[in-house]
Parts: structure tokens; sequence; C-alpha cells
């Protein structure tokens, strides 16, 4: 295993009463991908986003490529541009252009000049496959076409690690896969993405690992195919029977 790059220690959150994050240890090497599974509730998102500081955590450490998430002002941002995050929701701008919503991070964020800025997003746009629509408004373009747009937005501020909360559960299911598409060919490009999914294809396709979790606790970690043919919990065998019959 490489030098982790996303660490997390004994991390610890409450919800009122509830336990949504209890005792959650995890290490993510560089260029792993990582996919983490379960059912609904049992904190998966909340994980999500504890990495990027968008939910707190009330004990235990997050460290990114050796550095402790920050509490907040400039580390915290500078931080947050190292990790690019794609949710359910496209949370593109409205107002702006395809190419714009692009090149914004990248020009604000790591003080980049326009034209630098706008080809490498262009790179990004065709990538993803969508650089015809770069004058366009998100509102002119499909669902996902959208969240295509979202991962080249992500991808332009150079992110060390990619997190992926549920990114195509607002599709369509004939969009799934176009968003799917891309996320495979980072993977194989050697992105470190940690992805919250349903899509237990995807996991089996692109996962190095699979991680389990029910009611707040990582139940069990495994390979993809030691996963989903040798599942050893019962929760995550009570899980796969419902999932994997329909």
């Amino acid at each position: 295993m490489t030098e982790p790059l996303v660490v997390l220690k004994d991390v610890q959150k409450h919800f009122g009463d509830l336990h949504v994050l209890k005792d959650i240890d995890l290490e993510i090497g560089k260029g792993e991908v990582v996919v983490v599974i379960g059912p609904s509730g049992s904190g998966k998102s909340t994980l999500c986003r504890a990495i990027n500081r968008l939910e707190t955590i009330e004990s235990g450490t997050i460290t990114i490529d050796g550095k402790t998430l920050p509490e907040e002002g400039k580390e915290l941002a500078q931080l947050r541009a190292d990790v690019g995050m794609v949710f359910q929701s496209f949370n593109l701008f409205a107002h702006k252009t395809i190419l714009d919503n692009v090149t914004l991070g990248p020009i604000k964020v790591r003080k980049q000049k326009k034209a630098a800025a706008e080809k490498r997003a262009m790179e990004l746009l065709e990538r993803v496959g969508v650089a015809h629509q770069a004058q366009k408004f998100p509102a002119q373009l499909s669902g996902g076409q959208q969240q295509r747009v979202a991962i080249a937005r992500s991808l332009a501020m150079d992110p060390k690690v990619m997190l992926f909360d549920e990114p195509t559960s607002a599709l369509d299911p004939e969009m799934i896969n176009e968003v799917l598409d891309v996320m495979v060919g980072l993977a194989k490009e050697g992105m470190t993405m940690i992805v919250v999914t349903h899509e237990m294809g995807f996991a089996r396709k692109a996962a190095n690992r699979v991680v389990f979790m029910a009611d707040g606790q990582i139940v069990e970690e495994n390979t993809p195919e030691e996963f989903f043919t040798n599942a050893k919990s019962d929760r995550a065998k009570d899980f796969l029977g419902k999932i994997l019959t329909h």
C-alpha cells in the first residue's frame, strides 16, 4: 500500500442523540478507489462530507496528505481546493455558462490566468464529453451533462482526492452510465476517489476496495470480488440479499 493520502482515525460524530459516525478508522492510499456502500442512514454521506469539512466531527482526526483538517478560514479553503466534491445535485451556478462554471475556481482560488484556465477547462469538458456545450447555461443541459460538468469543474482544481456523494442518484436511468463511464475513466487514470453510491456495477468494475457501513460504523471492508461473493457479516449479507435479487 502506498502512503495513505486520506486518514481517518477514531472519528466520532453525533446529530443530537444519533451517533452517526462511530469509531471510524479508514485509510485511503494514493490512487485508490474506495466505494462506500450501505443502507440509508448508515452514515455514508456524513463520512464523505466530513472529509472536506462540510460536516464537522466531534473527536478523532482526519488528515489529507499529512495535513490535519483545519477548522476554518484560508487554510480550509486551500484544503477544500485539494479535495474535489461531486454531490447528488449538481450545484452549478445557474447564471454562468458551463465554461465559466469550470474556470471560476482555478481563476479565483488557484489564481490562474483566464486564458490558461479556459484552455484547461475546454480540455476537461472535452474529456467528459460536453465541450460543445461550453457556451450554454446549466439549465440547457440534461442532468447527466450537468453532472459531467460538475466533475470537470472539480478536476479543474487539480484535486488530490475526489469525493463523490451519490453522484447518480438524482439522474434518470439512461443518464447514469454516462456519468459512471467518466468516473471509471478517472479511476483507471489513477485518481484517488471515495465514492458513496448505490451502483454496485460501478463498485465491482472500478473499486479497489468496498467499505460497507451500517448504523454509523464500518462493518466490513474488502476487495469487491470478496465482498460481493463472500461477505462476512450478517449485516452485509442481508444488505446484498436485498439489493442483488432485483
